[in-house]
């Protein structure tokens, strides 16, 4: 059974738990509860800065922080990087005290705290060989829209939701709709709210 990487570096999954024989992504409730969570944290994760790159530029620089290339890590405690910050991290994690972080809930914040204290990877210090056999062949990740609707496709009268940042599956009753909105006879139109 191959191992893929989809979306990012890092985090591999058995290509045919995730995949159909048509190449196509199974249904959430098909793959495993590991799977599962790290599919749904995966499509959160796309397009955010490296770890690395944000604590150098800062919040209000943060456009120059390349996107996220790599994950480390478990869901919810993982480590972006690019590939320029992959050789820090991975120094940080063999030679530093990286290891006896892994799995716990202090994981990226130690990796965090190493990182902007000024420690790098010595030069030339040697990062992974990521074997790119063809990553234009594997199917992205669907987007956020696109996953809460395959999730609620086979679910007749009962709505599903996923909260993209822990990966969690709740089911969203009736009742909880009518909570959110008050009823259109008990909304007061004639209050005056603030503008701009």
């Amino acid at each position: 059974m191959a191992k893929v990487s989809i979306g990012l570096r890092g985090w591999r999954f058995d290509e045919d738990e995730v995949f159909t024989d048509e190449g196509e992504f199974r249904p959430l409730d098909e793959v495993s509860d590991d799977t599962r969570k790290r599919l749904i944290r995966l499509t959160y994760l796309q397009n955010k800065p490296c770890d690395a790159c944000y604590l150098v530029h800062g919040e209000a620089d943060k456009k120059r922080a390349n996107a996220a290339d790599i994950v480390y890590g478990e869901p919810m405690e993982e480590v972006l990087l690019c590939a320029e910050h992959e050789a820090d991290f991975l120094y940080w994690f063999r030679e530093g005290d990286g290891s006896g972080a892994a799995g716990t809930e202090t994981f990226r914040d130690e990796f965090h705290e190493w990182f902007a204290a000024g420690n790098r990877a010595p030069e030339g210090y040697g990062g992974l060989d990521h074997v790119d056999t063809d990553p234009a062949g594997l199917p992205s990740p669907p987007d956020p829209a696109e996953l809460n609707r395959r999730l609620n496709e086979s679910y007749e009268g009962e709505r599903k939701r996923i909260d993209l940042k822990t990966g969690e599956i709740t089911t969203v009753g009736d009742d909880e709709d009518d909570e959110e909105l008050p009823p259109l006879d008990e909304t007061d139109l004639s209050r005056e709210y603030p503008t701009g």
